[in-house]
């Protein structure tokens, strides 16, 4: 098995990226941050997630490609909630910024992958490019944020990547029961000369990895729950050229890092557009053969 390597501390002090850091990040396509967020700053969104009705209102499941269900909770603006807050603070955007090297970033969108003991359906093997293509976004300078809100390792789905893959450009993809799927004769080539890796975190740790990285998980077959917290985001520049499912250019607010442990608000979700792309909406209806592919 490969090691896992691109894994730095955060230090509150003087956290930023340094050459190694951004070098890592271009060749293996992405970085590992260890506790990016603390403990008061992760028990502060779990409130959001668990002592609301957020989940029971928004949530929805994709099928696997066994019928296992993958249960997720997705909105395209961030809000003024905690989730937010964490969204929008300075360490998350500005380590976006400097590791893309493109300008300008924006919150494309954010979402809860909630994998519950024995129950939690796997995500296929796919480049979140695979389909941000389809969404007409020109290029792939785009990036996600996953932030371990429990325990991820193997045994409840941790995050599997193949390091280097990034490198490969973008590989087709087809619909594979309710998600999008990488080309697997590629992947199998891909996985080996970048062989996989497994992402195995605690809770505030924080993978920032590059929107052409192949990755994947595996279903929750343990008795430990494993949720995290991702945020995706865009360039300026690329704005789509088309209107779609997921968020346009729009200003991004930065909060300082203090936001997302002093925030209270942990149930006024106004503004954060959910979506729900398994209802059957006009908006829904435009984009049938897009449908989000999560992680």
């Amino acid at each position: 098995m490969t090691t896992l390597t691109g894994v730095y501390p955060f230090s509150p002090e003087e956290f930023s990226v340094s050459k190694d850091m951004k070098k890592h990040f271009d060749d293996k396509g992405y970085i590992i941050v260890k506790g990016l967020f603390d403990t008061e700053e992760m028990a502060n969104l779990r409130k959001v997630f668990e002592d609301t009705d957020i989940i029971k209102e928004n949530g929805y499941g994709v099928a696997d490609e066994k019928g296992r269900k993958a249960s997720l909770l997705l909105w395209n603006q961030p809000g003024h909630d905690v989730s937010g807050m964490m969204s929008r603070c300075e360490k998350v955007v500005n380590t976006c910024e400097d590791l893309l090297d493109k300008g300008e970033i924006y919150h494309y969108h954010s979402k809860l992958l909630y994998k519950q003991p024995k129950n939690g359906g796997s995500i296929i093997w796919h480049q979140d490019y695979g389909y941000w293509y389809d969404n007409t976004c020109l290029f792939p300078d785009m990036m996600t944020v996953f932030v371990a809100i429990d325990r991820c390792h193997k045994g409840n789905g941790c995050l599997q990547l193949l390091p280097g893959s990034n490198k490969c450009g973008r590989i087709d993809h087809g619909r594979v029961e309710g998600q999008t799927r990488a080309d697997l004769d590629r992947v199998n080539a891909i996985e080996k000369v970048c062989p996989k890796v497994y992402a195995e975190i605690d809770p505030g740790d924080a993978i920032f990895f590059h929107c052409n990285v192949l990755h994947r998980s595996s279903a929750n077959t343990s008795t430990d729950r494993r949720w995290a917290f991702l945020m995706t985001y865009n360039t300026k520049d690329n704005n789509p050229t088309t209107i779609h499912h997921h968020a346009s250019y729009t200003p991004l607010h930065k909060v300082p890092n203090n936001a997302v442990r002093e925030c209270t608000n942990y149930s006024d979700f106004s503004g954060k557009d959910f979506f729900d792309p398994t209802e059957d909406s006009p908006k829904v209806a435009i984009i049938k053969t897009q449908l989000t592919c999560e992680r």
